[in-house]
C-alpha cells in the first residue's frame, strides 16, 4: 500500500499580524523584575568579624534554645574556616578525638587538610557528641536528628548579629572571612594560610593578608 500524498493546506482561521499596541489594545503586562542586589559596600564597609565579635555572637548565642549546640557551631566554623556547607555537612567521623584533629573536607574544589583542635574546641565537640540525642553521623543536627540546614544556620547568625546589636548586618560567611583575617593578623605564612583556608588558588588568600594590619607594624614609634 502506497503512502498518501502529502499536501499544504491553508488554515482555515487568518491570525493576519500581531496588533499595534494602542489605547484599546494596551501592552501584557509583565511582573515587576526583583530589585537588584545592593553592592557589600553599601550595606556593610566589610565582609570579615574580628575575634571579639565572633565571641560576641557566641554570647549572644546563650539565649537560644540549643545554646551548646549553636555555640560550637560557631566556634568550629570560626576557627576552622568552614563555608555553610562545610559546617552543616561535618561528620563525626571527620572529628578524632584520640589526636585532637579534625579531617575538613572542603567544598567548591578546595583543598582539604587536616586541622589540630584546640583544647577548647574540643571539650565543646566532646559534650555535643555526648549529650547528641538522638545520635547522628552529623555532627550539628536539629531537634529531630536531621543534618542542620544550610538556610537555618545563616538565619540564625544573621539573627544573632541583631541580638548581638551589630551596627552592620551579619552573616554567615563572614566567619569564614573572620579565621582568614585573624590568622593572617597573626602573621602566619601565606601559603601556609592558604592550606588551612583550603584555597586553590592563592590570590584568594591573599586578600586576607592586604587586610592585615601586621605588615605596618613599626611604622610609627613614640
Amino acid at each position: 500500500m502506497g503512502k498518501p500524498l502529502l499536501k499544504l493546506v491553508k488554515p482555515p482561521i487568518d491570525f493576519g499580524a500581531v496588533p499595534a499596541e494602542t489605547k484599546s489594545n494596551p501592552p501584557c503586562k509583565r511582573p515587576p523584575k526583583p530589585p537588584c542586589k545592593r553592592p557589600n559596600i553599601e550595606v556593610r564597609t566589610r565582609e570579615y568579624l574580628t575575634e571579639g565579635e565572633v565571641e560576641r555572637l557566641i554570647k549572644a548565642a546563650a539565649r537560644n534554645r540549643y545554646v551548646h549546640r549553636d555555640q560550637t557551631m560557631i566556634l568550629v566554623t570560626f576557627r576552622h574556616g568552614l563555608r555553610t556547607i562545610e559546617a552543616t555537612h561535618l561528620k563525626w567521623d571527620a572529628v578524632n578525638f584520640d589526636r585532637g584533629e579534625l579531617h575538613v573536607a572542603r567544598a567548591k574544589n578546595g583543598r582539604s587538610a587536616t586541622h589540630p583542635l584546640s583544647g577548647r574546641t574540643l571539650r565543646a565537640l566532646r559534650k555535643l557528641k555526648r549529650d547528641q540525642d538522638p545520635a547522628s553521623p552529623f555532627v550539628f543536627t536539629s531537634e529531630r536528628g536531621a543534618p542542620f540546614a544550610p538556610r537555618g544556620f545563616r538565619q540564625m547568625i544573621e539573627r544573632l548579629g541583631k541580638a548581638a546589636k551589630f551596627e552592620f548586618p551579619v552573616h554567615a560567611h563572614m566567619l569564614r572571612h573572620a579565621c582568614g583575617y585573624k590568622l593572617a593578623n597573626d602573621g602566619h605564612p601565606t601559603l601556609n594560610l592558604r592550606d588551612y583556608m583550603g584555597h586553590q588558588n592563592i590570590q584568594n588568600t591573599m586578600r586576607y593578608a592586604e587586610l592585615s594590619a601586621t605588615k605596618f607594624r613599626n611604622f610609627w614609634k613614640d
